[in-house]
């Protein structure tokens, strides 16, 4: 057995998870989520993916958001390969750009923040969760406070339903759990900097105006306390919020306890910490628009590098162009075969005929030998006729015709 097989085992979920689930607004609709009953390998239907518990709470919810299906398709994931904290980094981001910037998720952005890499413990390389997003070393990001680990959450899986688009990048790709995960340049890919230094500005001026600093935590606690997933396709961006009565909301307002006891579950936050309210800088909502010049010049930079297709595009101009390249080195090839084989045809033409010219100068050489050994027998003969003649005449004999010579 694989050892990416050996890492799944029968979901274990349990009644509170089932509660929590419900009470997030989760099962509201029908053929949403389906549970497994005893496989202890994934085995969704067509249109299912396979997600776990603590995705969900971490602002997760199908359909999925389009800059994450992205986020996948330009790193060649699969969903199930990403961490608990990794989703919520993407959630923060989102729920960052369209409520405190005023832009949709911007890819350049993106890139220009984050980086991923593998993950793994005591020499094992994961499948589940085997890539991290993290913050790049250089970037002054927010502390979102992360807990060092989520305990068992590869055991509570679960099926999402999810739609098919026509278009391959805009799906997420079908459940394989021994699909490896492969490292791509994308991963180190660096966004666009003067482009985003606008973003990147604010981003600064949120984090550090005095009495108005905005923390990760907070941003969490506004979209767990809003009802609206980050991570869900929408019709309306987060800076549209209508209130109790948005349409994108999943469920009611959670008790205060419940919304605490959630944040300090994907936290460092203990019981002494006190859980934010509130957020210290006022979000765009339909309650508090953007503000006209903003608006624009945001929304500018936002749709420049929107999502991922800018990329895609170059991908699709790059995969075309090495098709045609292949294409070309194919047909030199094919070509390269018919000279080859032309090639070996003369060759052994040459070799044939380089044979029989030695065989040809084999029996010269031996008629020549034969020739020469016919020649000394008639000299040696006529010698010998010569020398009989002059015993019986008293005349010296010459073969070459001697001059005067009666006979």
């Amino acid at each position: 057995m694989a050892a990416e097989d050996l890492e799944w085992e029968r979901s274990k979920i349990s009644n509170q998870d089932m509660n929590l689930l419900k009470k997030l607004g989760f099962t509201k609709k029908e053929n949403t989520l389906r549970f497994p009953s005893e496989e202890s390998y994934p085995s969704p239907l067509m249109e299912y993916r396979v997600s776990f518990v603590d995705h969900l709470i971490r602002g997760l919810s199908p359909p999925i958001h389009e800059f994450l299906r992205g986020l996948l398709f330009v790193y060649g994931l699969q969903l199930h390969q990403l961490t608990p904290n990794s989703i919520l980094h993407v959630s923060i981001f989102i729920t960052l750009c369209e409520c405190f910037l005023g832009v949709h998720p911007n890819w350049a952005l993106w890139k220009r923040i984050f980086c991923i890499r593998r993950n793994g413990a005591h020499g094992v390389a994961y499948n589940i969760g085997g890539v991290v997003i993290c913050v790049r070393p250089d970037v002054e990001y927010f502390d979102v406070k992360f807990p060092d680990s989520v305990q068992g959450w590869r055991k509570r899986w679960l099926y999402i339903h999810e739609e098919s688009s026509d278009s391959v990048e805009y799906n997420i790709a079908p459940f394989d759990g021994k699909t490896k995960i492969l490292r791509r340049r994308s991963w180190d890919a660096e966004g666009e900097k003067l482009a985003t230094e606008a973003l990147m500005t604010r981003i600064r001026e949120l984090q550090n105006t005095r009495g108005k600093e905005l923390s990760g935590i907070q941003i969490t606690t506004y979209f767990l306390r809003i009802r609206v997933q980050p991570l869900q396709a929408r019709k309306n961006p987060l800076w549209m919020y209508a209130g109790d009565e948005d349409v994108e909301r999943i469920s009611k307002d959670l008790p205060v306890k419940d919304l605490e006891k959630l944040i300090r579950r994907m936290s460092k936050l203990s019981k002494k910490d006190i859980i934010p309210t509130s957020c210290r800088v006022a979000p765009y909502s339909g309650a508090n628009p953007l503000p006209e010049p903003l608006m624009k010049e945001f929304i500018r930079l936002g749709t420049q590098f929107v999502g991922y297709r800018d990329h895609t595009k170059k991908l699709e101009g790059e995969l075309a162009e090495a098709n045609k390249r292949a294409s070309a080195l194919a047909t030199k090839l094919e070509q390269s075969e018919k000279a080859r084989k032309k090639a070996e045809a003369d060759a052994a033409a040459v070799e044939d005929l380089r044979k029989r010219l030695h065989e040809a100068e084999n029996s010269l050489s031996e008629n020549i030998e034969q020739q020469s050994a016919r020649e000394t027998e008639i000299l040696t003969r006529l010698e010998s006729q010569s020398r009989r003649f002059v015993r019986r005449t008293h005349q010296e004999y010459e073969v070459d015709g001697p001059e005067g010579d009666e006979l």
